[in-house]
């Protein structure tokens, strides 16, 4: 099967997969607060990933690109960033390094979004010849480099060796003319490789956890024969975040991407230590299924609870969120204590 049409599945497998109901931000609650002191005009969403300044913490993160069909997704979710003022990442840009024909998929990014923070996107496998190309495909601000095994294990057509991994990761970062962020893209992250990445020189870490678009799912629906069993594979992103925070001091910025249902679930994830959140299936099935004007009243309403969440809880900038208690219970809660993890040093911060 050729890249495009592979592409052209993941989207419409993506859409079916998407996870909507409850998950592990319904395990995590904030403690009220009846005397704030601080008004809902005075937040700030203002925020810092690294070295980038941005005007929102809502990422619109890695989807698509690849084929003719994805081109307008693309040029939608850029308007969507570029009237919103929000950073961006495209697809994995290898269909494109290796087929210049579809690269117009990804360039409209850049042609919709001029003055945007743009990410360009390869995976682990790319050479840095490869992953410089996918740079300046886009004019791109920052690169992500993607990690997902599970996902090339079950794809029928994908890769079987990872060695080197992080070796070529540590190449790209220190040759590459922007910014490096490495992602997951949506079994999470344990503390190790938080670890392994922080020592190769990595400052921006997207745990990406489960909760949101199942890319196990999507390629057992590809398969002839189901792998089932590896659909529930991976750590959640609040796993994941407490996987990090473990880790904290080493100077990272972590994005939290995975199952951000709302403005409430945004808060929870800075709470948790993110520095901004990445949201793509939410934000892939509004442009498929409401026009653009719809799609900017769906952030609106995002940004509305993220700001309402941080007036409740006094916090009138992003980064007071994390001052919070914030309690961690349910199945997440038993897997943190397995894991070593004192959740009581989050619920008795104040």
């Amino acid at each position: 099967m050729d890249r495009a049409t592979r592409k052209v599945e993941h989207v419409q497998h993506a859409l079916s997969t998407i996870e909507f109901g409850a998950n592990a931000f319904d395990d995590v609650s904030f403690l009220p607060n009846s005397l704030p002191n601080t008004s809902y005009e005075k937040t700030s969403l203002d925020c810092e990933v690294g070295p980038y300044r941005l005007r929102s913490p809502i990422m619109i993160n890695a989807m698509t690109g690849g084929a003719a069909t994805t081109t307008d997704i693309n040029r939608k979710l850029a308007v969507l960033a570029r009237e919103r003022g929000l950073a961006m990442a495209v697809g994995s840009q290898m269909a494109a390094i290796r087929d210049p024909q579809v690269k117009g998929s990804y360039e409209v990014v850049r042609k919709e979004h001029p003055k945007g923070i743009l990410f360009a996107n390869v995976g682990a496998e790319a050479t840095v010849e490869e992953a410089m190309a996918a740079v300046e495909m886009i004019e791109a601000d920052g690169l992500q480099i993607h990690l997902n095994v599970m996902q090339e294990l079950l794809m029928p057509e994908g890769d079987r060796d990872f060695r080197g991994y992080l070796e070529r990761i540590h190449e790209i970062k220190e040759r590459a003319a922007v910014p490096v962020m490495v992602k997951e893209v949506g079994f999470g992250m344990a503390r190790k490789t938080i670890r392994e990445l922080a020592q190769a020189g990595i400052t921006v870490i997207d745990v990406g956890g489960k909760g949101g678009t199942n890319f196990a799912k999507v390629e057992n629906m590809r398969r002839p024969e189901p792998l089932t069993m590896f659909d529930d594979w991976g750590l959640t992103t609040v796993d994941s975040l407490l996987e990090a925070a473990c880790e904290s001091g080493r100077g990272v910025h972590f994005v939290a991407t995975g199952g951000i249902r709302n403005g409430l679930d945004a808060a929870k994830a800075i709470a948790l230590g993110a520095s901004a959140v990445g949201v793509a299936g939410a934000v892939l099935k509004q442009v498929q299924t409401r026009d653009v004007e719809g799609g900017l009243a769906a952030l609106d309403e995002w940004h509305q609870q993220v700001r309402i969440a941080m007036t409740a809880l006094g916090a009138h900038r992003l980064a007071q969120l994390r001052e919070q208690p914030v309690m961690i219970t349910g199945k997440t809660a038993e897997k943190a204590r397995l894991r070593g993890i004192a959740l009581e040093e989050w619920a008795q911060k104040m």
